[in-house]
């Protein structure tokens, strides 16, 4: 996952809400968001190759996400940084609790959200001590929370107005879908080749075998019920499915 827009306790129908992009190599196996067989409270896509998820929410209202923290020549850690997400969501610990028991050091570098109804919780092992998060709109790429990245920057601002226009989930998809390139004198210096971090300037990515693979979007209402709507993409940003789940309270 390489874009997550979340906000959280701003708005008074919708006290959650997320709009994500996850990018990743296509040849990677992946299953489209559903509720899990061997977890039917939890609502979310699946990685095949290692097992956890990028982004989910429970029928109770457990939420969780993680992107990777861009650092090319780093080690690789000992367990898939989806394992996260993944133990939060099938499990019961506060997200307090979660954040807190971490084993940083086994996993490469990751930005965590989890979000059990009542709190909201950011953390990092790459310098970020955990954080309670006050009533407002946070941003996630794949560097610290509410890093000033060009793309990051233009999601929250149009975040901010499309949450305006909730329940209507299309601008909120607009967001996502906008590919415009950020120009070479404000691209960030994450370690890569230069043609690469124009390709991943964009909020939403085409590159060759790479690329955004699905655009999600959440909302909480403040009923309880959910609405979790993903839209996939294959190759060059080629639509391939979109599924709309629901549940009530």
């Amino acid at each position: 996952m390489c874009l997550i827009v979340v906000g959280w306790r701003v708005h008074p129908d919708f006290p959650l809400v997320v709009a994500a992009n996850r990018d990743e190599f296509h040849a990677r196996p992946t299953a489209v968001a559903n509720f899990w067989a061997n977890a039917p409270e939890v609502i979310a896509g699946r990685d095949l190759e290692a097992g956890g998820t990028w982004l989910g929410i429970t029928r109770s209202g457990r939420f969780a996400a993680v992107t990777n923290v861009r650092e090319p020549r780093a080690a690789k850690g000992i367990h898939s940084r989806g394992r996260l997400t993944q133990a939060f969501l099938e499990g019961r610990q506060s997200a307090a609790d979660h954040v807190g028991r971490i084993a940083m050091g086994d996993y490469s570098g990751f930005n965590l959200l989890v979000g059990d109804g009542r709190s909201l919780w950011y953390c990092s092992n790459r310098g970020a001590k955990p954080l309670e998060l006050a009533p407002g709109v946070y941003g996630l790429s794949n560097h610290l929370l509410d890093s000033p990245w060009p793309k990051l920057l233009t999601a929250r601002q149009g975040f901010a107005q499309a949450m305006t226009r909730l329940p209507d989930r299309e601008p909120l998809f607009g967001i996502l879908a906008d590919d415009e390139i950020v120009p070479d004198t404000e691209l960030p210096d994450t370690g890569i080749p230069l043609d690469w971090e124009r390709r991943l300037s964009a909020i939403f990515v085409r590159a060759e075998g790479y690329g955004t693979r699905a655009s999600t979007v959440v909302v909480q209402s403040a009923d309880g019920s959910i609405s979790f709507e993903e839209r996939s993409f294959g190759p060059d940003g080629a639509p391939i499915q979109s599924s709309v789940i629901s549940t009530g309270v």
